[in-house]
C-alpha cells in the first residue's frame, strides 16, 4: 500500500455516533469517549483546553509476561526498535520531527505493557498520530538484522549499566526468580537474559511484532487541547490503514505461591550490606492491594514512618529504608529494603523490621497513620492529573484504567479504595500477607563478609 505522508492540517467536522457519547459523569469528571476502528484499535479521547497541548498515548498489551523461556527481553527490546524508523520515516526523524514541532516523548515496558507516548503542542496533533501510525504499521518496512543487532546491543549494555555493574542490581534480577516459580510470566526480569537476547534472531523479532503489535491488541488515547469531532477524523485518517493482526488470548498464570522462606545471601562490590525482604500480594485492583499500598507509606514513606523512625532515627542502624506495593496484573510483591549504616549487619534490621510487622499485625494503624499514607496517595493521585501527558498522566491513566480495570473512568473508584480504607484493613492485611514463614529474605553484602547477611532462624 502507497501512503500518503504530507501532514496539511485540515478542519472537518463529522458526526459523532452514538458511540462516542461523553461517560457518565462521576464524582472526579474526566469526561471521554471511545470507539473501536474497524481493524480493532480501541481509541479514548478525552478534551482539556487547560493548556494548549495534547498527548498520544498508545498500550501495546504486551510485555515480559507475553515471552517464552529461552526468548526473553524481547519486549523491551522493541521498544528500542520501535525508535529506529519506519516505513515512511527515516532513522533519527521519529525525534527530530517531534522536536522540531516542540514536542517529547518516551516508553517504558513491564510486564504487562508496553507504552509509547508524545506530548506536543496541540497544533501539531497530526504529526503525533502520523508518527504513531506509521510505526504501528510499517515499522517492518525499515526493519533489517542490521537494526536488530545494533539494538541488541544497546539493551545488552543497558542491563549492565542498570543491573550487573550498578550496586546491589543483581537483586532486582534474583527477586523475580525467586519470588515466582519457573515457567510463571513473571519469573523472569523485563530486561531479559544475556543468552536469550543474544540468541534472538530477526525472525523472531518480526514474529513478536506481527504477534502483538496488531491495532487490535493496543489502545491508543489522545488527550488534551483538541476538538473530539477532528481528533476521531485524524485517527481515522492514520489508523485505517493499518491491518488487523491475529487475535491475542488472554493471559492467565496460576496465583504463585511461596510455601516457605526462602534465604539467600549474594555478594557484590557493594560498601555497604542492603536487605530484601519481598513477599506475594494480591493483584492489581484486586482486594487487599490498596491496603498493602497503604501498608508501604505507614512503614516507610517520610520521617515519621515505624520503621524510617526506628531503623534510621533512633536506632542508627540504616542509613535508609523504603517499602512498596508492585501491583501487576497476575501478581503482586510487596518490598522492603533497608541499608545497613557502616559497622551493622542485616540481622539486627531484620529483627527490627520483623517486630514493626508484628506490631500492626497486633495492632492497627492509628487513625493519623492511615490519614497521613491516605493523604500522601491522594495528593500524588490528583498531582498526577494536572498533567495531560507523560508517565501517570490523565492520558496514561485513561490508558491505565481501560486495560487493568476494564473502563477508562475509574478515577473515582480508584481513590476510594484509599479513602474508604479502616485502619483494621492495613492490620489484616498484614495479617494476611507478611508471613514470616513465606516470604523472601534476601542479603547482598560486600564481598568477602558473608557474616553480616540475615542469619537463618534457628
Amino acid at each position: 500500500m502507497i501512503r500518503r505522508v504530507s501532514l496539511p492540517v485540515v478542519s472537518v467536522l463529522l458526526a459523532l455516533g452514538s458511540s462516542l457519547l461523553p461517560a457518565e459523569e462521576a464524582r472526579l469528571a474526566i469526561p471521554y469517549v471511545q470507539f473501536t476502528l474497524p481493524n480493532g484499535l480501541d481509541v479514548i479521547l478525552h478534551e482539556d483546553h487547560s493548556v494548549p497541548l495534547v498527548a498520544v498515548d498508545a498500550w501495546y498489551h504486551v510485555g515480559s509476561a507475553r515471552e517464552k523461556p529461552g526468548r526473553t527481553g524481547f519486549a523491551h527490546l522493541f521498544e528500542h526498535l520501535m525508535f529506529e524508523g519506519s516505513g515512511h520515516v527515516a532513522e533519527g526523524d521519529f525525534d527530530n520531527w517531534l522536536e522540531a514541532a516542540g514536542g517529547d516523548n518516551n516508553g517504558s515496558t513491564d510486564t504487562d505493557r508496553t507504552n509509547y507516548w508524545e506530548t506536543v503542542p496541540s497544533n501539531a496533533l497530526e504529526l503525533a498520530l502520523f508518527l504513531e501510525s506509521d510505526r504501528m504499521g510499517y515499522l517492518l518496512a525499515s526493519m533489517s538484522p542490521e537494526k536488530v543487532n545494533g539494538q541488541r546491543d544497546v539493551v545488552k549494555n543497558e542491563r549492565r549499566q542498570s543491573y550487573e555493574n550498578r550496586p546491589y542490581g543483581m537483586a532486582f534480577l534474583k527477586i523475580p526468580e525467586e519470588m515466582f516459580p519457573p515457567g510463571h510470566p513473571y519469573h523472569w526480569p523485563v530486561i531479559g537474559s544475556m543468552e536469550d537476547l543474544t540468541a534472538a534472531s530477526y525472525d523472531d523479532v518480526v514474529q513478536f511484532f506481527k504477534t502483538y503489535y496488531g491495532p487490535n491488541n493496543t489502545t491508543l488515547v489522545v488527550a488534551g487541547d483538541i476538538d473530539p469531532v477532528e481528533a476521531r477524523r485524524l485517527v481515522e485518517k492514520w489508523f485505517s490503514d493499518v491491518p488487523r493482526g491475529a487475535p491475542v488470548p488472554p493471559l492467565s498464570a496460576p496465583t504463585p505461591v511461596l510455601a516457605a522462606e526462602k534465604r539467600l545471601v549474594l555478594e557484590d562490590k557493594v560498601q555497604l550490606p542492603q536487605l530484601f525482604l519481598g513477599w506475594l500480594t494480591p493483584s492489581f485492583f484486586h482486594p487487599g492491594d490498596e491496603a498493602m499500598d497503604v501498608l508501604a507509606r505507614v512503614l516507610a514513606s517520610g520521617k515519621n514512618s515505624r520503621l524510617y523512625k526506628r531503623l534510621v532515627y533512633d536506632l542508627q542502624i540504616a542509613q535508609d529504608v523504603s517499602a512498596s506495593q508492585n501491583s501487576a496484573a497476575l501478581g503482586s510483591t510487596f518490598l522492603i529494603t533497608a541499608t545497613a549504616r557502616e559497622g551493622h549487619g542485616l540481622a539486627e534490621i531484620e529483627k527490627v523490621i520483623s517486630e514493626e510487622i508484628t506490631k500492626i499485625q497486633n495492632d492497627p494503624p492509628t487513625a493519623r497513620e492511615l490519614e497521613r499514607a491516605v493523604n500522601q496517595i491522594e495528593s500524588a493521585f490528583y498531582g498526577a492529573l494536572e498533567r495531560v501527558g507523560g508517565f501517570g498522566g490523565k492520558a496514561d491513566r485513561l490508558n491505565l484504567y481501560e486495560y487493568y480495570a476494564g473502563r477508562p473512568d475509574y478515577f473515582t473508584e480508584d481513590l476510594a479504595r484509599y479513602t474508604s480504607l479502616d485502619p483494621r484493613d492495613v492490620q489484616s492485611a498484614a495479617r494476611n500477607y507478611l508471613k514470616s514463614d513465606a516470604r523472601l529474605v534476601l542479603s547482598v553484602v560486600p564481598e568477602g563478609k558473608k557474616s553480616l547477611a540475615a542469619e537463618k532462624k534457628p
